[in-house]
């Protein structure tokens, strides 16, 4: 089939990859210069199934409420809030009783690992080289921490994670650089799991799927789906030149934007930016900077070793600008990575060497993505990945090809449908 796909971040990559590698003739539309420009550019890198679980949990609206008033809030609520974040943050404070979010957390943690799999298979099969690195650990500060992710713990058990609960000197012995300065209880280490350049992988991925014959084109605004004609597109090149395409099928990964895009042929999508933080910087000294990759359980921020750099990534925020980046989540950062690894970065008179970035992760209500056939003749869906895009990535793209080609996908996805959006 000639099929299009709207967008060209990990989501949209995979599937293009994964379409093309089923014989589809693809074209990718993007509306940025280059693939994975925008949310996927310098996200944590985290790969950690057990750890993908939704935003909307039980007693998570009354963290929000207390973290109002924490100076570094792991997540934050900022103003002006939009009438449509504002509906969104009802329908998210609905999904967060326990059985929907058990049923939430299945579905995210089934996808999670499937994709695991398939980001390793197609590693190791296209002989992808980028940054990465195995093994990830959670930091806990105090007994408190301790006891407060047992919850957690359980919830690794009976998914199967591989998992140590260690003491700080044992953390020391997998991160020799851990600052000795800061109180450390304990940490979870999951020899499993892994931290990767997103963008490397999409811009190699997105090589890949050009050898097989996908075309990418870049700079390209489309207009809102046609309901009469609902595959056929409406392009807006660069310097303002339009033009109509034809295809067999068409697949919106287009992050944020995707719903309005497919607002005209009914689908009503409830996603929402929530925007995330990142500082990425050369590693000063190898011997003070981390190996893999660590969360600081209390703050909720990652640091990750990608070859060279050291990316520490958190926050959750709804609202605000989506141009401004407000001190506080930076120094946020600042501080974790000051707390953890002080000699680990080139912060200073480094000058564009030190990279801030703020992402707008596509986030639905409930936490998982949605994927497969909207209804519509011919448009199908993978969106809705929130900060999960790159653990959910090539599982999704996979699953979403099966579908297409009328294959049962690998993976149960139970709840993933475009379906849920009207439950």
């Amino acid at each position: 089939m000639k099929i299009a796909i709207v967008g060209a971040g990990i989501v949209g990559v995979t599937t293009a990859y994964e379409l093309a590698a089923d014989g589809h003739a693809v074209t990718v539309y993007e509306r940025l210069g280059a693939a994975a420009l925008d949310t996927s550019f310098a996200n944590a890198g985290v790969v950690a199934p057990g750890y993908v679980t939704p935003w909307a949990s039980p007693g998570m609206p009354l963290k929000v409420l207390r973290y109002l008033f924490s100076r570094h809030a792991p997540v934050r609520v900022r103003w002006p809030l939009a009438a449509h974040e504002i509906g969104w943050m009802l329908r998210w404070r609905t999904a967060c009783a326990l059985p929907t979010y058990l049923a939430n957390r299945a579905r995210l943690q089934r996808l999670a690992f499937y994709s695991r799999q398939r980001l390793r298979g197609l590693t190791e099969h296209l002989q992808l080289d980028y940054d990465r690195s195995d093994g990830y650990m959670v930091l806990l500060r105090e007994e408190q921490d301790r006891r407060l992710v047992q919850p957690g713990l359980q919830v690794l058990r009976d998914a199967g994670v591989r998992f140590a609960e260690i003491d700080g000197a044992q953390a020391c012995l997998i991160e020799p650089a851990l600052h000795t300065e800061t109180p450390l209880a304990g940490a979870v280490h999951l020899p499993d799991d892994e931290v990767g350049n997103c963008r490397q992988f999409a811009l190699l991925l997105k090589d890949e799927a050009q050898g097989l014959g996908a075309r990418f084109e870049f700079r390209c605004g489309i207009a809102p789906l046609d309901p009469a004609a609902p595959t056929r597109l409406s392009v807006t090149r660069e310097g303002g030149r339009h033009e109509q395409a034809d295809f067999d099928a068409v697949v919106v990964c287009a992050g944020v934007a995707s719903a309005h895009l497919l607002r005209p042929i009914g689908l009503r999508v409830p996603l929402a930016a929530v925007h995330g933080y990142s500082v990425s910087a050369p590693v000063r000294e190898p011997l003070h900077a981390p190996r893999s990759g660590v969360m600081d359980d209390r703050y909720k921020v990652a640091i990750s070793r990608l070859g060279q750099r050291v990316r520490v990534a958190g926050s959750a925020e709804i609202g605000g600008r989506a141009d401004h980046r407000p001190a506080a989540a930076m120094a946020t950062l600042y501080k974790v990575l000051r707390d953890w690894f002080p000699g680990a970065a080139q912060l200073a008179n480094t000058g564009s060497a030190v990279q801030e970035w703020k992402g707008a992760r596509p986030m639905l209500p409930d936490g998982p993505p949605v994927l497969g056939a909207t209804g519509a003749p011919g448009v199908w869906v993978n969106i809705g990945h929130g900060s999960s895009g790159w653990a959910l990535s090539c599982g999704s793209a996979r699953a979403l090809a099966d579908l297409v080609a009328g294959r049962p996908p690998e993976v149960d996805l139970e709840g993933l449908g475009p379906d849920r959006l009207n439950a």
